[in-house]
């Protein structure tokens, strides 16, 4: 191998195969592959080795040790960075990295269509109760047409928690298929930015839940966001409204959740995430017939994970040719970075 080879190690599997197809085109780069169950003297090597992990974004999918966190990052004296499988870290450590002098970068927006579209299904589906009229179809007991009303989607106001990839493209399918009013909380953009992505600013997050139809959490899951959806916020929901979440578990109060269900403060809920993934069968937000549920699969589609993969490599071809990438999470650590990459490929990467 030649010495200026430059080492990617992941854990388990890619986004998708392209990811390795692309890497392979590269002579000076070397993929390495290991396993939940590979056996500590059978990684150290390759751990020790490492430039870069392309590291898997499901804590319930990667074993602990294996997860981007100091006890690891200390095995990993040459790594310079941690590449996630999508728009969530949640299985690195920002500050720990950060500590490390390692970046972090993630794919945000790769899957970007996929969880929209989703958004839409399960806005959808509550709306014009399918999953109640299916389930009465086929348990053959005798049912009235009209206990299955349901509600247009046309001309309704959706309130999106978080303007970003995915919320921006919500925005856009809601307005542009059913002409609807959208409302955004986001503090982190000005009501001009907000405007440009056909969403009005509300002020407040209560502002946002007392005149929304339908409430989208599309936001990142931080120390800000955990459990910004609790009682009071259920509370404040219009009760003809619907709750949908295809962001992360924990910034929605599932507790809260579910007391607004019985209390019928809220018409109903789309669930795609989990404070534990999967959550356990007898889990109370499974036995609602007006909550649609699923696995944590909203980004799951297979043009989803081709996206994602090819940024995912052509990402990491630019960082360790030395460019600043365009999806850093912890910008604050260049100039560590910096002097560490240099000491450890030898030459300097872009200031």
């Amino acid at each position: 191998m030649a010495p200026n080879t430059k080492r990617v190690f992941y854990v388990n599997n890619v986004a998708a195969p392209v990811y390795l197809e692309i890497l392979a085109k590269r002579p000076d780069i070397h993929v390495d592959k290991l396993e939940n169950e590979t056996p500590d003297a059978q990684a150290e090597p390759i751990l020790a080795q490492a430039h870069a992990y392309q590291i898997g974004s499901s804590r319930q999918e990667l074993v602990m040790k294996l997860q981007g966190y100091t006890p690891l990052l200390s095995r990993c004296p040459n790594l310079l960075v941690l590449s996630t499988n999508g728009a969530g870290f949640d299985t690195v450590s920002l500050a720990d990295a950060t500590a490390a002098g390692v970046a972090v970068v993630n794919q945000a927006g790769g899957n970007k269509e996929g969880v929209a579209e989703h958004v839409m299904a399960m806005m959808l589906t509550l709306s014009k109760r399918i999953v109640q009229s299916d389930h009465a179809m086929r348990a053959g007991a005798p049912y009235k047409r009209i206990e299955f009303m349901g509600d247009d989607v046309q001309g309704r106001t959706i309130g999106i928690i978080g303007l970003g990839h995915v919320g921006t493209r919500v925005a856009e399918l809601c307005k542009g298929l059913f002409q609807m009013r959208v409302i955004a909380y986001d503090p982190y953009q000005t009501a001009e930015q907000l405007a440009a992505k056909g969403a009005e600013k509300a002020a407040t997050l209560e502002e946002m839940l007392k005149v929304a139809d339908y409430v989208s959490i599309n936001c990142p899951h931080t120390a800000e966001t955990r459990g910004m959806m609790g009682a009071a916020q259920f509370a404040t929901m219009q009760k003809h409204a619907y709750f949908i979440t295809t962001a992360r578990g924990g910034i929605h109060d599932e507790a809260a959740l579910a007391a607004a269900l019985t209390a019928k403060q809220i018409a109903g809920a789309g669930l795609d995430v989990w404070e534990d993934e999967p959550p356990p069968s007898d889990h109370p937000l499974l036995h609602y017939d007006n909550v649609v549920v699923s696995p944590h699969t909203a980004g799951i589609t297979r043009q989803s994970r081709h996206n994602i993969a090819r940024i995912a490599a052509e990402q990491m071809l630019d960082i360790l040719d030395g460019k600043k990438p365009p999806r850093l999470l912890n910008p604050e650590v260049w100039p560590a970075y910096r002097e560490r990459f240099a000491r450890i490929l030898g030459f300097q990467p872009e200031v």
